[in-house]
C-alpha cells in the first residue's frame, strides 16, 4: 500500500473503519486489478476518461471508497440497477444513485460486496479505456 494511503487511513478517527479501510483497499485491489490512490478523500481504483455533450470532460476513478465520519461510502460508477439480486443478500445498507452506504463491513456479506466490485469494474472498462493508476 502507498505511503499516502497508509497515512490517510492512520488519520481516520474510527478504529473500525481504520481496519476496515485497510481490508477495502485489499479487496478492490484484488477484484479491480488496479492499485489504490488517493484523490482528496477518496481512495481510488483505475481511472477513466469521461466526455460530456457540453463538452465538459474529465477524469474519474472506475470504482473506489471513502471512509467518512458517518459512514463508508463505496463508489460504483455504473450505478446499481444490475445488481438488485446481490443487495438483496449483501446485508446492511444503503444505496445512492453510485453509492453503497454501510457502517462495517461486519453488517455485510464480504463475497456479494466482492461481485459488484468485479461487476462493475467490467462494465467501465467496457464503456471505456481505463486507466491503471
Amino acid at each position: 500500500m502507498k505511503n499516502e494511503l497508509k497515512q490517510f487511513i492512520s488519520s481516520v478517527d474510527n478504529q473500525q473503519k481504520r481496519e476496515d479501510s485497510i481490508a477495502l483497499v485489499k479487496l478492490m485491489e484484488e477484484e479491480s486489478g488496479y492499485k489504490g490512490y488517493l484523490s482528496g478523500k477518496i481512495i481510488g481504483f483505475g481511472k477513466y476518461h469521461y466526455k460530456y455533450e457540453s463538452g465538459r470532460e474529465g477524469e474519474s476513478l472506475v470504482v473506489g471508497f471513502s471512509p467518512r465520519k458517518q459512514n463508508i461510502a463505496i463508489y460504483i460508477v455504473p450505478g446499481f440497477s444490475d445488481y438488485q439480486n446481490i443487495l438483496d443478500k449483501i446485508g446492511k445498507h444503503k444505496i445512492g444513485k453510485s453509492c453503497l452506504y454501510i457502517n462495517k463491513l461486519a453488517d455485510i456479506d464480504i463475497e456479494q460486496l466482492r461481485k459488484i466490485v468485479n461487476s462493475s469494474v467490467k462494465v467501465m472498462q467496457e464503456r471505456y479505456k481505463c486507466k491503471k493508476a
